[in-house]
Formats: structure tokens, C-alpha cells, sequence
């Protein structure tokens, strides 16, 4: 029988993080019983936790929606919770996704999980996303619009404070049609944090039926690689957050392996906390 646990992942202050389902001893649902857990929990990712023959487990996530390749807060989500409940211990674990075999360093209070080297796609300009947000001039002129991925492709768009990230007004139906023009999941956009964190961001994914998430661990890896290549190569751990004009504060870690300037790993890190079992 299988155990549905709800979660929050990145968690900043406890009304933040990402809420998440997980579903342990799955084995026996079929993709249509996933897909309905996942509408019936009704969060933007549940993750059902499997059993494996290429890892030391297999991991398949699903929105209301769809099924999508990797999800990083539910995954932050899914092995806090496996070593909280003593099912693993601190240590390195492997988790089978359809974004390939990856890694897990599972610490005991926080989880960091791998995602694949980054892929850098096509560059954008102000005019493709400008009608993405009823804002204007709101896209920082020195940095490009980047069409990123480390496990799902998503468009990068730096804007010029953290005041403007805050105020910007979605036009999901543009974000929509732009997403699905450039084979993308959605857009992350994002501002520098000054002091306080590398930036901040936030993420809008209607493809798979996410208006706006709180914390997202695939576009925050993606975010980070952006970081180090296109703006500074010394920005190689990092704190990122989002989620704060939802009033869902989140806090994400990003480490990046460097060896000759190129980017040989790639791991977000997280806590989680147990909302309801």
C-alpha cells in the first residue's frame, strides 16, 4: 500500500518553501493512478518514490497535469523525508529520473541533489518576452534573455531590480505561447540580490499548468550556471531565493563544480518539513 506525505522544500521561514507530495511504495500504481494522486494532491509536483534496477531508487514526478522529467523541490522533498523516517542514512545516493541517472548527497539536516551539466540554447530579445508582463522597460539591458537547462529548458530573463521582479504582472497566455515557441517548460525571471543572495527569482510554468511557483530546483541549478558563465565566474556556491511576493519565502544552495572554467557538476540543495502524513 502506498503512503502519501505532504511537504514543503526551500522552506526561507515555515509559511515558505514549495509544497510537495511524495509517495513511497508506489510500485503498483499505474501512470493514471499517479496522475490522479497528483491532481487529487493538487500541489504543482508530487514525487512517487520506486524501486530501481539502475539506481538505488527511481523517482517519477507528475503535476496536475503531466508527467514532467525532474523536479528538483520534490526531490529535495522526497529524500529529507526518506532519511527523517530512517528509511536511508547520511551518506550519497542515486535516483533513476527520465532526465537521466543522478546523484544525491544526503546530509542530516539538508539534501543536495545533482542535475545534469547545462546546456546554453538560443538567445532571446526584449521583443519575444516583452508582452510576457503587463510592465515595461522592466528587462536588464546588460545581461542577455537565455534559453537555459540542467534537465528541463526554461527562459532566463534577468530584470533590473528586485523592486521590478516583485511587480511584475503575468500575462500567463503569453508566457504560454513564448514558452511552447522555444520548447520550454516556462520563464524564470530573475534580479540581483546584492548583499543579501545571489538573486532573487521568479519561475512561471503553464505548459505544465504552474501559473507561478514558490521554489524551483531545476531553474535555480539552471540559474546558477547562468550566473557563472554570463555575469561572474567566481560564483560558484550560492544562496538563492523566491517565493517572496507570493509571501512564500524560499532559500535554495546551488554548488557548481568548475575544472578549466567548464562546469563538470551541478547540485541544489534544500531542507524540507513535513506538513501532513
Amino acid at each position: 500500500m502506498y503512503k502519501l506525505y505532504k511537504l514543503s522544500a526551500f522552506p526561507k521561514t515555515k509559511s515558505g518553501g514549495n509544497k510537495a507530495g511524495v509517495v513511497l511504495n508506489g510500485d503498483y500504481l499505474t501512470e493514471e493512478e499517479m496522475k490522479g494522486i497528483a491532481k487529487e494532491v493538487g500541489y504543482s509536483e508530487t514525487a512517487f518514490v520506486l524501486k530501481s534496477d539502475k539506481a538505488d531508487f527511481k523517482v517519477r514526478f507528475f503535476t496536475p497535469t503531466d508527467e514532467v522529467d525532474l523536479c528538483g523541490h520534490a526531490t529535495i522533498a522526497a529524500f529529507n523525508l526518506l532519511r527523517d523516517l530512517k528509511v536511508i542514512k547520511p551518506g550519497i545516493y542515486t535516483q533513476e529520473t527520465k532526465a537521466g541517472v543522478l546523484k544525491l548527497y544526503v546530509r542530516p539536516q539538508i539534501v543536495f541533489m545533482q542535475q545534469n551539466n547545462p546546456e546554453f540554447f538560443e538567445t532571446l530579445i526584449v521583443e519575444d518576452v516583452r508582452n510576457c508582463f503587463d510592465n515595461e522597460g522592466f528587462v536588464h539591458p546588460e545581461f542577455p534573455i537565455k534559453v537555459v537547462s540542467t534537465g528541463l529548458k526554461e527562459i532566463f530573463i534577468p530584470v533590473i531590480s528586485v523592486d521590478a521582479l516583485n511587480n511584475l504582472k503575468p500575462n500567463i497566455e503569453e508566457i504560454l505561447r513564448v514558452s511552447k515557441k522555444h520548447d520550454c517548460i516556462g520563464i524564470h525571471a530573475f534580479a540581483f540580490g546584492g548583499n543579501e543572495c545571489a538573486a532573487y527569482g521568479r519561475n512561471f510554468a503553464p505548459v505544465v499548468g504552474i501559473d507561478e511557483e514558490s521554489a524551483t530546483g531545476t531553474s535555480n541549478g539552471a540559474l546558477s550556471c547562468y550566473l557563472y558563465e554570463l555575469v561572474d565566474k567566481s560564483t560558484k556556491q550560492l544562496v538563492l531565493r523566491q517565493g517572496y511576493s507570493m509571501d512564500k519565502p524560499s532559500e535554495i544552495f546551488s554548488k557548481i563544480t568548475v575544472k578549466s572554467e567548464k562546469i563538470r557538476e551541478v547540485w541544489i540543495g534544500g531542507r524540507a518539513i513535513i506538513l501532513e502524513n
